[in-house]
């Protein structure tokens, strides 16, 4: 693949709401939607079905964005999967075991091993169990000591960076157990919760939104991320439609993204 040439380098990630299934007409408008972010690489979660993310690379192609596609087959109907640009490369994919709680209908975190230009790290794509009762925070608790013992084991034995984002289904500031068993050892920033205070990423029909979706950089390390880049994408805006219209018929959820230093190592 050919190397950048730019010195700097956008992650995203972004819910499709593939609960239902994911329509062609509604492939249609999310590729639009993922031209329109043109990030190097983007995590996805709610594919469904499987065969979707070939669906969305071969659309972005007719618009002249070449993106390679990732992913990983899982007993749950809802996949995690990646978008990446040409001179990304990604490698070394696998599913980290028991953190569905051995629940087949629940997502496995999704690990892969990503460099982009000289930055290099770990992947750590999570879509966990959603609901706001004790029993699903509980089941969250569960899923988050799993993954926070993982991130806590990868610290110790290497300083390579470590991103951990997708759907959390964790509010900040409310969810407080949740974040504290994901951060692992207090090893992570969740930089989404300090930077997007005042800002939601899950459009509701009705009530108040919700900061769900997450980005988290381990912590001391993480030099490459460019601060205060993170931000939620307005899909919606750039598609020149509204909150509900895009809710409707592109997603509930709306991307996160930020820049990262890709000139330069510092492990």
């Amino acid at each position: 693949m050919p190397a950048f040439t730019q010195s700097t380098a956008k992650v995203a990630c972004w819910n499709l709401a593939g609960y239902h299934g994911l329509t062609e007409e509604r492939l249609d408008r999310q590729a639009e939607g993922l031209g329109l972010l043109d990030a190097e690489l983007v995590v996805l979660v709610e594919i469904n079905p499987e065969g979707v993310l070939q669906g969305l690379q071969q659309r972005l192609r007719k618009k002249g964005i070449d993106y390679h596609t990732a992913i990983i087959p899982q007993t749950s109907r809802l996949k995690i999967g990646l978008l990446y640009k040409n001179g990304v490369t990604v490698d070394n994919l696998r599913l980290l075991e028991g953190s569905d709680l051995g629940d087949p209908d629940k997502r496995k975190a999704f690990i892969a091993n990503v460099k982009i230009g000289k930055f290099d790290f770990q992947l750590i794509a999570i879509h966990l169990k959603s609901g706001r009762g004790r029993a699903e925070q509980q089941f969250r608790d569960g899923q988050c000591k799993i993954i926070g013992a993982y991130i806590t084991q990868q610290r110790a034995a290497s300083r390579e960076d470590i991103l951990l984002l997708g759907d959390f289904n964790m509010i900040p500031g409310q969810d407080v157990s949740n974040f504290h068993h994901l951060g692992g050892d207090d090893l992570m920033d969740f930089i989404s919760s300090w930077d997007l205070q005042d800002r939601n990423s899950h459009i509701l029909p009705k009530g108040r939104a919700n900061l769900l979706d997450g980005f988290a950089i381990s912590r001391n390390y993480s030099t490459e991320y460019i601060r205060g880049s993170l931000r939620i994408f307005p899909m919606h805006w750039a598609m020149d439609i509204g909150r509900e219209a895009f809710r409707e018929d592109v997603s509930d959820h709306l991307p996160f993204v930020a820049n990262f230093r890709i000139d330069r190592s510092r492990d």
